[in-house]
């Protein structure tokens, strides 16, 4: 069985609607917020040093971290129902290259102004420091909106990069920014909202939607 250490609403979401849609066992073990909490960062460190989630436990015992390692490898032997594309694929490329783009450029902004205290000392400049990464957020947007399809990121087959919309948009702009300013990726969460597979996964984490 696999132990998802993460936090309602966190990115862990990300990897739990994967565990779903794969039909893996697994048990969430929940945190209080990490930002705010040294007992909580405490306690997630014994597992990831880093003290970040989602941290997956593996059925070994061994750990894997960063969602789009764990997306890659939940991937393997999932055959039809695999959420990336396989190798020969002609979506396969481009997956990658938007799977990465995500966790190393938007993801980011968040790990940055979720808590400045972490990279800017002097408080006076805390509030320019994050009124400049909501601006980078919303370009890089933008640009996802640019290149996405429909009804999903590539079309008819569902992919990861699907649950990664469904799950970022909930967070800073927040689904009303989404709404009027990129409604291709809004169109992709809602799909993915409806997804009878994963409405326990939603509304564990999302109940208010």
């Amino acid at each position: 069985m696999f132990t998802l250490y993460g936090r309602p609403g966190w990115g862990s979401a990300l990897v739990e609607a994967q565990l779903v849609w794969y039909g893996h066992e697994f048990e969430p073990v929940d945190f209080d917020n990490l930002f705010t909490s040294a007992e909580a960062r405490e306690k997630l460190a014994r597992v990831n040093p880093l003290a970040q989630v989602p941290t997956l436990e593996m059925p070994d015992g061994s750990v894997m971290t960063e969602s789009a390692a764990i997306t890659l490898l939940l991937a393997d032997g999932a055959g039809a129902k695999s959420l990336v594309p396989p190798p020969g694929d002609r979506n396969r490329a481009q997956f990658l290259r938007w799977l990465v783009f995500l966790v190393a450029n938007v993801y980011p902004t968040f790990t940055y102004a979720d808590d400045p205290n972490r990279f800017v000392g002097d408080k006076s400049a805390q509030g320019d420091y994050e009124v400049r990464i909501k601006i980078y957020r919303e370009k890089l947007w933008r640009l996802v909106e640019g290149i996405v399809g429909a009804p999903f990121f590539f079309g008819e087959k569902m992919t990861a990069l699907d649950i990664y919309i469904a799950v970022m948009t909930h967070w800073t702009p927040k689904r009303a920014w989404f709404e009027a300013n990129c409604p291709k990726l809004m169109a992709i969460a809602h799909r993915v909202d409806a997804l009878p597979e994963l409405q326990a996964v939603w509304q564990r984490h999302y109940p208010k939607g």
